[in-house]
């Protein structure tokens, strides 16, 4: 799904236009739901979407709001001290990735720090120092 629909014709992918501020599903309907590289450019005006402060957590509590009960979210966006690249994207502090993931509980979390170097089972606090890391979330409802 993208605001933007992909022109592809690929076997078992059926492209979709949407806003991730409000899917087309019900609540509690998806049992895998993935958001790779998305939510930090949400609310930033790059996409014609609207200028909106608070477009990354609405997207995060959007999306959660849509994982079925015992279901998975896997989540990929930039961490660490929150900044705004305008009209491109944001760091996010990865607290409050965790703080607007309503209903969700955090199974793993893995980045890729600065320096290039992966970090399996990350500490949230390690993250949290970076300039511009890569937080690897995986939510279970």
């Amino acid at each position: 799904m993208d605001i933007r629909p992909a022109e592809l014709s690929l076997p078992g992918l059926t492209p979709r236009e949407g806003s991730v501020l409000n899917l087309p599903y019900t609540e509690n309907s998806l049992e895998s739901l993935s958001c790779l590289h998305v939510v930090e450019h949400i609310g930033l005006g790059r996409y014609g979407d609207p200028i909106d402060p608070l477009g990354t957590m609405k997207a995060l509590r959007e999306l959660s709001r849509v994982v079925a009960k015992g279901g998975n979210f896997y989540l990929s966006l930039p961490v660490g001290e929150e900044k705004i690249f305008f009209n491109a994207h944001r760091v996010t502090h990865p607290r409050v990735v965790l703080e607007n993931m309503e209903g969700m509980k955090l199974v793993s979390l893995s980045g890729i720090l600065n320096d290039g170097q992966y970090l399996e089972n990350a500490e949230l606090e390690v993250l949290s120092r970076q300039k511009y890391a890569l937080g690897l979330f995986h939510f279970m409802k």
